[in-house]
């Protein structure tokens, strides 16, 4: 996610950190490339101006020119205004006193707003709600199909019925939500390839209806600028409440973030990283900034590991290490507990410094990796994977052959894992896991 802008950014700011003494004509020059960045992230050409001209402003000052650490303090400069930019601070959704609540999901067809009714609804589920998902798209063949099965995987309630008219549908479910004591409806409207006016006036008629406390758009973040016109286009029409963009994972430029707040005047409630039902994060505009200059994103990535990592097993674990009896088998396990988190590039750009990071010469990724060990495990028998030692030549080639790798890889997992229980016998207490990972996955750089 907004890999290509980060890394240009940091490539402008390594420079300025090598500057002993900063002049006026280094910040300029810097400012060109950042706005050459942003614009090529396809960034709003006035929000660009906007924000490189906050930054000059911070920037050409006596604190900064006369600082020991000049470059640290325009990047501080330029953390503050790009966190204001994209909103300043979390624009969490307040939950009415008496409920239900409702959120009506509105957008273009293709956006993702059935799949992020689904995701909201377990966000809302985890928080201890009571959620409602109502098919108010009765146009798209397979639509409600889709939301029933996204239900079933959930366990969460959906409206049923045989209804062909939206607004027949949205009146009943709202009258069953208030009576069974529902804390939350979210409606999952109708969207069309372009905007209509037929479209624009049926979901007029569903604001009126269902008097929702939040209008959400879901937006294709991969469409960059488009998406922020289309964005404009609903709030007009429906007065949107706020912003869920979709399809962040691959989306490398940024220009749709980074625009929608400044243009639309709305914020970023969610951004989707998946297509997992759980890939649905709360949108943090200080941590989203600090992401994209390298500097991490730690608050997110203790709550992820809070939220999806098993503390029994983990402190199985770490008694298994201070006896000398953690195997394979318990190494495969923490990979697939390590894994719960999303995606490796995405738990990487988390952490401080490691956004950019590598593990093999070839470029590849720390996911390519843990599968080739995950492939090797499954490849020995329960007697190797408890004792390593009896893993042979023989062995080796047929663990080789069965995992689709080398002997040399084979080779190099056993030796890692031989010596990082070595390491480990000095290891005690709690976080024990969490120490072999790290040991074993740096050491596989």
């Amino acid at each position: 996610m907004l890999n290509n802008l980060s890394e240009k950014l940091n490539t402008i700011f390594k420079k300025l950190r090598g500057v002993g003494v900063l002049k006026e004509e280094n910040i300029h020059e810097a400012l060109r490339e950042v706005r050459l960045a942003l614009l090529e992230a396809d960034v709003n050409f006035k929000v660009v101006k906007s924000f490189v001209d906050a930054v000059k402003a911070g920037a050409i000052g006596q604190k900064v020119m006369e600082s020991l650490t000049p470059g640290q303090q325009i990047i501080k400069i330029v953390y503050e205004e790009l966190s204001l930019l994209l909103g300043g601070q979390q624009a969490k959704i307040p939950m009415p006193s008496i409920p239900p609540a409702i959120f009506m999901l509105v957008g273009l067809q293709g956006a993702g707003k059935t799949t992020t009714a689904g995701k909201l609804a377990l966000f809302y589920k985890k928080e201890g709600k009571r959620v409602l998902l109502v098919p108010a798209d009765p146009y798209r063949p397979a639509a409600k199909n889709q939301l029933e099965f996204i239900s079933r995987q959930i366990h969460v309630d959906i409206e049923s019925g045989e209804e062909k008219d939206p607004l027949v549908i949205v009146k009943k479910s709202v009258s069953r939500a208030k009576t069974q004591g529902y804390d939350l409806v979210i409606i999952d409207t109708a969207g069309r390839l372009q905007m209509d006016e037929a479209l624009m006036e049926e979901l007029q008629k569903m604001k009126a209806l269902a008097n929702p406390r939040e209008i959400l758009m879901v937006a294709d973040g991969m469409i960059g600028q488009e998406s922020v016109k289309v964005t404009e286009g609903f709030h007009q029409r429906l007065g949107i409440t706020g912003i869920v963009l979709t399809k962040m994972e691959g989306d490398a430029r940024g220009g749709a973030l980074l625009s929608m707040r400044q243009v639309t005047g709305k914020p970023v409630r969610f951004i989707g990283t998946g297509e997992k039902l759980e890939m649905l994060e709360p949108f943090y505009p200080d941590r989203m900034a600090s992401r994209i200059l390298g500097m991490g994103d730690m608050l997110s990535l203790i709550e992820m590991a809070q939220e999806n990592y098993d503390k029994s097993q983990a402190e199985l674990v770490a008694k298994k290490l201070q006896t000398n009896q953690f195997t394979l088998t318990d190494f495969k396990d923490q990979i697939k507990q390590f894994k719960k988190l999303g995606s490796i590039e995405k738990v990487l750009s988390m952490i401080p410094g490691a956004g950019q990071l590598k593990i093999k010469g070839d470029g590849a990724m720390p996911e390519k990796e843990l599968s080739g060990i995950e492939a090797m495990i499954n490849s020995m028998t329960l007697k190797e994977r408890e004792n390593p030692g009896l893993i042979n030549g023989s062995r080796r080639k047929r663990i080789a052959r069965g995992s689709g790798t080398s002997v040399q890889q084979v080779n190099k997992l056993l030796k890692q894992f031989m010596e990082a229980k070595k390491m480990m016998k000095t290891l005690t207490g709690r976080g024990g896991a969490q120490k072999l990972w790290r040991s074993i996955s740096m050491r596989n750089g």
